[in-house]
Formats: C-alpha cells, structure tokens, sequence
C-alpha cells in the first residue's frame, strides 16, 4: 500500500482521528472507505445531459418558498386544482 500525505485544518485533524477512534478503525482506513464510497455513489449516480446543465440554474426561486412549494403550486396550476 502507498502512503498518502493530506494537509487540513488542526480541527479537521482531530475530528478525523476522534471519529477514527469512535468507529474502531485508523484514519487511513476511513479515508480509503469514504472514497469508495464516494467513488462507488459517483459511477451510480446518472449523469446529467448537456441541456440539463445548460439550463441548471436558470431560474430563481423566491427567498420566501421551497422547492416543493413551488412545484406544488406548479401542478396545482397545471391539474386545476
């Protein structure tokens, strides 16, 4: 196994090897688990088109609704109800 060396922040530091601790495990092992993990979500997650970039971000929605509101209001217009 090859070494890796990482810089981080003191505090990042030692929640690293607090939650290494906590999990019975080494900071190392953490660090390769997280990034299969990470890795394995990447490669299943679908990927967006070229349009859906385009457009990501287009609209602005008001500071005062979620998301859900606004598509409740959306199919609440469009089925009439």
């Amino acid at each position: 196994m090859k070494k890796l060396t990482l810089s981080a922040e003191p505090d990042v530091i030692a929640e690293a090897h607090r939650l290494a601790e906590l999990h019975g495990t080494s900071v190392s092992a953490m660090f390769s688990r997280i990034v299969r993990l990470l890795s394995h979500r990447d490669r299943e997650r679908p990927r967006l088109g070229a349009g859906a970039k385009k457009a990501s971000g287009l609209i602005q929605l008001p500071d005062s609704k979620s998301e859900r509101d606004v598509l409740e209001e959306a199919l609440a217009e469009k089925y009439e109800l």
